[in-house]
């Protein structure tokens, strides 16, 4: 009905458009064309392109080699390669483990995996979720203003990575509080078991001068954070909240007799489950959507993360996150550095997006799942 009735209409205009008498020639000459509209927005494009050059000058690279300094001898080849594969050019890191067992996977570009860390961005998010959780202060029905007429719960301030919620979360709860749970998810310590090149991050002391504790709660800001150490998070969330060292074997002999080694237990399994649903729909519908494999059975779950690295000066885009939540077999901590807008966390999605699409397409969950057996724990050192 509204299609033939815009036709309708359509072909009255036309008619009258044709019936109406053509205008007077104009005098031989230059023609006179207004293209002030045209330059205007010339000038506008340029005037952009100019701030973002001034904006990022003396950022590091959006691309890069990211492998060629790598030893890859101990990685699991299969899924080093997806990661190789799916970073492609940009200039990053990605760091593979076990959640089962914290057996490190692959180290994809191991010098910036083993630096002292960057801003976590919107990936300290999950964390501040957990400690407002664990605190009492929200249930996952809590609705809190986030605009003059807006209010969220958590699972869409995860999903849509709201800044304002998080920073009324810190506020709420203080620095104090922050702390308490940043460092039990092991910030500012060391991720991994007798891994000689590891650098610990680092986690402030007191509130940042930058935007306080509500700040570090939405941004990480004053916190830096190696992949290693956000790997190892999400393997926690993966498994039900155990904190395992990140183990790299060495050898055949290492692989073949790995044990794990258990950090602490968080305790957090009673939380999780509110998270989970955060960061699911983060992939599902939110900020993390690249990273969704339509082809596969295993959903990921994650969090992007986005902004300036004014310590290590580039922009960056994080994405953490694990695949699947009932029998998780792989978690993935995706670094992207760079002074463009393509470093981003969705872009940084987008790479786990392409590990995950390769490793189903390469049977690998189904493998793992036959292959994998119960672990032994012993206790961590």
């Amino acid at each position: 009905m509204i299609g033939k009735l815009g036709q309708t209409i359509a072909a009255a205009f036309l008619v009258g458009t044709l019936a109406l008498p053509l205008p007077a020639a104009e005098p031989a000459g230059k023609p006179i064309v207004d293209n002030s509209s045209n330059s205007k927005s010339k000038s506008k494009s340029k005037s952009r392109k100019k701030l973002a050059l001034s904006r990022y000058r003396g950022y590091a690279p959006t691309y890069a080699d990211s492998v060629s300094a790598d030893d890859p001898t101990y990685d699991d080849p299969v899924v080093r390669a997806a990661a190789v594969d799916a970073l492609g050019r940009y200039n990053g890191s990605v760091v593979a483990v076990d959640p089962n067992t914290g057996r490190i996977l692959t180290v994809v570009n191991q010098t910036v995996a083993f630096s002292d860390g960057y801003i976590p961005c919107s990936t300290i998010k999950p964390t501040i979720a957990i400690a407002a959780l664990e605190e009492n202060l929200i249930s996952n029905d809590t609705m809190l203003k986030v605009g003059r007429r807006k209010y969220m719960n958590l699972t869409d301030a995860l999903a849509h990575s709201n800044n304002v919620f998080f920073e009324e979360l810190g506020r709420r709860m203080g620095f104090d509080t922050v702390s308490k749970y940043g460092r039990l998810l092991g910030l500012g310590e060391l991720a991994g078991y007798n891994l000689a090149e590891e650098h610990p991050g680092s986690f402030p002391t007191q509130p940042p001068a930058y935007g306080g504790v509500a700040r570090m709660s939405s941004f990480g800001e004053g916190i830096q954070i190696t992949p290693l150490q956000l790997a190892a998070i999400a393997a926690a969330f993966a498994n039900g909240g155990t904190l395992y060292y990140l183990q790299y074997p060495h050898t055949p002999e290492e692989v073949q007799n790995f044990e794990p080694k258990v950090k602490r237990e968080l305790n957090i399994s009673n939380v999780l489950p509110e998270v989970r649903e955060g960061m699911l729909a983060a992939v599902l519908y939110g900020t993390g959507r690249l990273s969704y494999d339509a082809g596969g059975d295993e959903t990921p779950l994650g969090k992007t993360g986005t902004c300036d690295d004014r310590t290590n000066p580039s922009r960056i885009g994080w994405f953490v996150s694990y695949a699947d939540e009932t029998h998780p077999k792989i978690a993935l901590a995706v670094l992207l550095r760079g002074n463009t807008r393509r470093v981003k966390g969705p872009t940084a999605a987008q790479v786990a997006g392409g590990i995950y699409r390769r490793l189903r397409q390469q049977n690998y969950f189904t493998e793992t799942a036959k292959a994998t057996p119960a672990p032994s724990l012993s206790a961590g050192k």
